[in-house]
Order: structure tokens, then C-alpha cells, then sequence
């Protein structure tokens, strides 16, 4: 059958799995993650001029290659798969665009040459091909991880396999998941030498993205080492706090409630996961013509105005725990800054919000009027 997305038609097999992430060839719940791939792509070569190479390491039908053929970057496409190889050939075909297409394991190509940009969109974890991708990747890694729940905490094992790091199911368990991830490919950079900066990182429905800005040099990735820490936090009032280093020295008991169901978390990334500037540049890249355009757009705006705090709130969870309901967030968020906090609404859903203030003065803010 054929689609067309983003100005390109597309062959692809059969019948689609719309809503299930297993769909081998061609995703259609992944549309958006794509649209925002060549806004991303388009920014940061407005600013970035140099950059021209771009591996799309798990090309499945090619869609990513093609659309970023057909926007002129110079493209590679690779597969394991050799029915997969075969229809992102069809597809560069049907629409006109050259590029490079390679049937092989991945790690082996990048080990063998360095591109610009380098995206890894794998089913599962993305830390397999973390090593040869940030050693062989000029400028920016591009990275999507879909395993959220051994990465929120949820499938604990796993996730201190895949992750090398002890992931918490707490109430911002996808904020955990995003931090998790970005920890495990800076500690992945470090051992090449290289630094990451996260200029735009988002969870979306099942996956987390995440664009990252390489700078290949000793100190950058001692920065970035610099940026790692743990959370301690209180399952019983849900006060949390953070401790930067890759020591943890965890709390005993919370010093708010005294409760003593104390979880922590580590080593996560503690650092900012946007560039404010660049989430901007990415949102005016995004066409109208893209089907995703009205929630690819709000998505910006909201990521663009996130405070910078390294976990977030759930508003409906804390009344909850107060035993006292939920009024308008708008209303909630307004106390907190009459307060003289910073607040701001948080992308991960409509109940979640980020703030500098703790537990216990997030509720001195607002219970006034949570009646």
C-alpha cells in the first residue's frame, strides 16, 4: 500500500499496525517524531552549515532517509534487514532521491566512517549502537528510545541493564525515563573523549527523543560527567531533591514528612534537556503542510516555556496525597508565582507543571484555594 507524509509517498507493506509500536516497516504513531526530525534537521543546519551527512541507521522503509534526501542532505541508509533494504531503495526511487543504501549491521558501518548526523530509532534501547554512533558522529546524535518502561523504573532489571543505572517508577517516571537515557549516552561519551549538550529532547506518546550536540574534546565531556547525579525521593509526601556527582549519598529520611520510604535514583542527567533557543528555531521550521504541524508546534511552544527543573509535578497526584481536589492549573500555577515561585506547565501532560518550589511549599502556595 502507499502513504504519502511530509510531501513524500511511500511504499509499505500491507497492512498497517496503527497503534502498535511493533510494526516492523512503517510506524504511523511515529509521524510526529518524524515531522520534528526534519524541523530539527532544518535548524540546526540554518545554524550549522557545515553539517551535509545523515545516517539513518535503522532505515526500516527509508522514510526518514528519503524525507531527508529529498530536503538535500546527503544520506546513508542501513538495515540488517534485506526486505527493508529493498524498500527504501523502492522509496528513494519513487521519489527521485539518491542516496546511499547499505545492508549490514549498523555498528560496523559507523566504525568504518563519520557522518554529520547520526539517528538512531531502533525498537527498544538505543544503547547497542550508543558507543559506535557517538565515537563516529561529528555533530549531532539523534536518538530515539521506545523501552520507556525499564527506563521509568517500571521494568527495573531491565532497565539497570540496558541503562547502567538505577531508574525509579515515581510519579514523573517519564521525566525519569528521559534522564536515564541522556545519562547513559553521556557516560557513552565519555569514553570516546566527547561531551553532550541536549538541545531538544521530548517523550511523546511511547518513545523518547532526544537531540544532542557533540563536542569532541576531554574537558566537554568532563562537563558533561559534571551534569550526572541522583534524586532522592519520598514516596510517602513525594518530596524529592537531587545530589550532583556520581556519588550517592542518600537521604535517610525525608526531611518533610519524616516518612521513610525513601527511593533513589542514579545516576541520572541533572542538566537542562533543551536549548531554549533552538527549540524556537525548530518550532518555526515546521510547516503547515505537515500533518502534525498544530501538535508539533504546541509541543515547542510548551517545551520552549518548561522551567528547567529535573523532575516535574503531577497536580492531580499532589491534591490527591493532600486529600483536598484539583483546581484549574492555570489558577494553581498562578498562586505559585504570586508566591514567588517560577512555575511553568510540563510537556509530559495536561496535569503536570514544574516549579522550583519544594513539596511543602508548593502546598503553603495553593491549598487556599484548592477548596
Amino acid at each position: 500500500m502507499r502513504v504519502t507524509e511530509g510531501g513524500v509517498e511511500l511504499e509499505v507493506p500491507g497492512e498497517q499496525t496503527e497503534g502498535v509500536e511493533e510494526s516492523v516497516f512503517y510506524n504511523p504513531r511515529q509521524e510526529l517524531n518524524r515531522d520534528l526530525t526534519i524541523a530539527t534537521l532544518r535548524a540546526y543546519r540554518e545554524r550549522e552549515d557545515r553539517a551535509e551527512t545523515y545516517l539513518d541507521a535503522m532505515t526500516a522503509s527509508g522514510v526518514r532517509g528519503v524525507r531527508a534526501a529529498a530536503d538535500g542532505w546527503d544520506v546513508t541508509c542501513c538495515d540488517v534487514n534485506e526486505e527493508a533494504v529493498d524498500l527504501a531503495r523502492t522509496n528513494l526511487e519513487r521519489n527521485d532521491c539518491e542516496a546511499r543504501v547499505e545492508h549490514r549491521n549498523v555498528n560496523a558501518l559507523m566504525h568504518e566512517g563519520v557522518f554529520d548526523v547520526i539517528d538512531l530509532d531502533p525498537y527498544g534501547t538505543p544503547m547497542p549502537f550508543a558507543d559506535a554512533a557517538i565515537g563516529n558522529c561529528r555533530d549531532l546524535l539523534c536518538v530515539t528510545a521506545t523501552d520507556t518502561a525499564p527506563m521509568c523504573g517500571a521494568h527495573f532489571n531491565s532497565g539497570v541493564r540496558s541503562y547502567a543505572a538505577v531508574p525509579q517508577n515515581t510519579d514523573y517516571h517519564t521525566e525519569m525515563g528521559i534522564r536515564i537515557l541522556i545519562s547513559a549516552l553521556a557516560r557513552s561519551g565519555a569514553r570516546f573523549d566527547v561531551g553532550i549538550e541536549p538541545i531538544f529532547t521530548h517523550a511523546t506518546s511511547h518513545y523518547v527523543r532526544t537531540y544532542l550536540e557533540l563536542e569532541h574534546k576531554p574537558t566537554a565531556a568532563d562537563a558533561a560527567i559534571g551534569e550526572l547525579g541522583y534524586i532522592y525521593h519520598c514516596e510517602d509526601c513525594l518530596h524529592r531533591e537531587t545530589d550532583v556527582g556520581m556519588i550517592a549519598n542518600p537521604l535517610e529520611t525525608c526531611p518533610y514528612c519524616d516518612g521513610s520510604r525513601l527511593l533513589t535514583a542514579g545516576p541520572v542527567w541533572l542538566g537542562p534537556i533543551q536549548d531554549t533557543e533552538f527549540v524556537t528555531a525548530v518550532r518555526d521550521e515546521i510547516p503547515y503542510t505537515f500533518e502534525t504541524a498544530p501538535e508539533a508546534r504546541e509541543l515547542c511552544d510548551t517545551l520552549a516555556a518548561e522551567l528547567e527543573e529535573p523532575t516535574h509535578y503531577d497536580q492531580h497526584k499532589l491534591c490527591k496525597n493532600w486529600g483536598l481536589p484539583a483546581n484549574a492549573m492555570d489558577e494553581f500555577l498562578a498562586d505559585l508565582q504570586a508566591s514567588g515561585f517560577d512555575a511553568s506547565r510540563a510537556h509530559y501532560g495536561g496535569t503536570t507543571f514544574k516549579t522550583d518550589a519544594s513539596v511543602g511549599e508548593i502546598r503553603a502556595a495553593t491549598e487556599d484555594n484548592l477548596v
